[in-house]
């Protein structure tokens, strides 16, 4: 049960179709594109969501309520999404289900070794995928009774989340030149862009990635990338 959520009465029975009814979702997730794809996948599920962006917040939602399932991304804007998973799994009493998200190829195994119970790879699009992950980690008396066909289902986030994300970036991208900075800023567009099949964008992302980590100077990677979000912002919904 969802303690303290002031929104939470009757828990209702999940269903075949709605195997999630009776959860609450806290998405730990600072892209509007991939929350957006959680929402609809909340939705098609039955599930409650609730959203925070970062881990200050996510803290705040934890002192009123105590959720079904947390969703942590690991790239925050003000740190690791491990550290708040290493948090939730020793905490008593725990959270039925600590999941991490995480576009990047490390991301899986930095999660796991936080504690985390299972992993969702970005884009999370799959509404099957999405279900299994977290029916598979529930305890029995939370699941759907009966045999339960998997949906074949791909969801698609609305492209203005995407617009969203892209003037929060650029804003970011056109404050303070910092090397925390532009290192968030690499890692967030270069998961927001694998989100939304952005190859263009992506590589650009990652080119700055690279460069950060070798220790050059990025000056010409970052006025790149700088570019290539101006132009998402000025094409509506072109991606």
């Amino acid at each position: 049960m969802d303690e303290k959520d002031p929104f939470a009465a009757t828990i209702p029975t999940p269903t075949a179709a709605r195997p999630l009814l009776g959860l609450t979702v806290l998405v730990i997730e600072d892209s509007r594109y991939a929350c957006e794809a959680m929402r609809l996948l909340c939705l098609r599920s039955g599930a409650r969501i609730r959203r925070a962006d970062c881990l200050r917040s996510a803290r705040r939602h934890l002192q009123v309520y105590r959720p079904s399932v947390v969703i942590v991304d690991l790239g925050l804007p003000d740190g690791c999404g491990a550290e708040l998973i290493t948090e939730l799994t020793q905490t008593e009493p725990r959270v039925d289900v600590v999941l991490g998200t995480s576009g990047d190829l490390n991301g899986e195994k930095l999660a796991l070794a936080a504690g985390c119970d299972g992993f969702l790879t970005k884009p999370i699009v799959s509404l099957a995928v999405f279900q299994q992950t977290i029916l598979s980690n529930l305890p029995a008396e939370r699941q759907p009774s009966g045999l339960r066909e998997l949906p074949d289902e791909i969801i698609h986030p609305d492209l203005m989340a995407f617009q969203d994300d892209m003037a929060h970036i650029a804003d970011v991208l056109g404050g303070e030149d910092n090397d925390t900075a532009i290192d968030y800023a690499a890692q967030f567009i270069g998961g927001v862009a694998r989100s939304a099949q952005d190859t263009g964008l992506e590589q650009a992302a990652d080119a700055l990635a690279k460069a950060r980590a070798s220790g050059a100077s990025a000056k010409i990677e970052v006025s790149k990338l700088a570019n290539l979000v101006q132009q998402r912002l000025t094409q509506k919904l072109a991606i």
